[in-house]
């Protein structure tokens, strides 16, 4: 399984860590420690050092309880560093966190070769603008939206549900002219889901190689670890090292994650063994 974008092709054969870029002064984690083109550019570069073969580039938290930004301040915040990403490194997958899309467009035409979208392309434009630029694109699940999607999800079977809209969003992806082998899925750990809905989906995940697509899975610092754990989120490598780890060995095949260098090694054991199962 591979995905490609312009002249470049990652194989997914292996593991795939994607490092986070936060370029907000609000995110859960690492809010506020990246807003310049400059800082932004040295996490970067210590990510890429450490094996991140994909950045992904974001300009809106996306916490609970977040608040929205507008394009104006999105653009600001993402195109720059992307600008910056690809001219210093013309082989790295960009990859670049929004729903939104003018930024979308400004951001592949400043180098981002692929986009990642929490809300599955529902926003306007966002099918036409990925149709267009024949580039891969993640598709992930949430429940409401980040300003109020923890104060009560329910679904009838969480695993199913998940499979049910990632399916009818795969369907309109294609009637949109997104070709099938541009499309990622992300069943959206934390985004509109109990601590208890979150680790019945990692412990179910076989479920979404039914559509035979990549899987790009975000575990890193949630609050299923965190809040789990008793723990601050920046405290939790190991649980999010940990966590990528079993939804590696299920078959997923791309981590977004902050603590790259551990997330790395332990792709590589991962891939050892994989490599010899008989």
């Amino acid at each position: 399984m591979e995905i490609r974008s312009s002249n470049k092709t990652l194989n997914l054969s292996s593991p795939q860590v994607m490092g986070i870029l936060n370029t907000t002064p609000d995110s859960f984690s690492d809010g506020g420690q990246f807003t310049s083109p400059e800082k932004a550019l040295a996490h970067a570069d210590s990510m890429i050092e450490a094996g991140a073969t994909i950045i992904d580039v974001g300009g809106e938290s996306t916490r609970p309880g977040a608040a929205e930004v507008t394009v104006a301040e999105e653009l600001e915040r993402v195109v720059p560093v992307v600008g910056a990403i690809r001219q210093k490194y013309p082989d790295i997958w960009i990859s670049v966190d929004t729903s939104k899309a003018e930024v979308m467009q400004q951001s592949i035409d400043a180098g981002a070769d692929m986009i990642n979208d929490i809300r599955s392309l529902q926003e306007p434009d966002a099918l036409a603008v990925v149709a267009k630029a024949n580039i891969p694109v993640c598709l992930m699940h949430m429940q409401g939206q980040p300003g109020t999607m923890q104060e009560r999800p329910e679904y009838r079977d969480v695993v199913q549900d998940v499979y049910t809209f990632l399916n009818d969003r795969i369907t309109i992806c294609e009637e949109a002219g997104i070709r099938r082998e541009n499309i990622i899925l992300d069943p959206g750990f934390g985004f509109g889901k109990t601590l208890e809905h979150n680790y019945h989906l990692l412990a179910n995940l076989n479920t979404f190689h039914q559509f035979g697509l990549p899987l790009l899975i975000g575990l890193s610092r949630k609050t299923m670890l965190h809040k789990f754990l008793g723990k601050q989120p920046a405290d939790c490598m190991v649980a999010s090292v940990v966590c990528a780890a079993v939804a590696a060995m299920q078959g997923a095949q791309i981590f977004r994650v902050h603590d790259v260098d551990e997330t790395v090694e332990a792709m590589k054991i991962i891939s050892m063994i994989q490599a010899n199962q008989s």
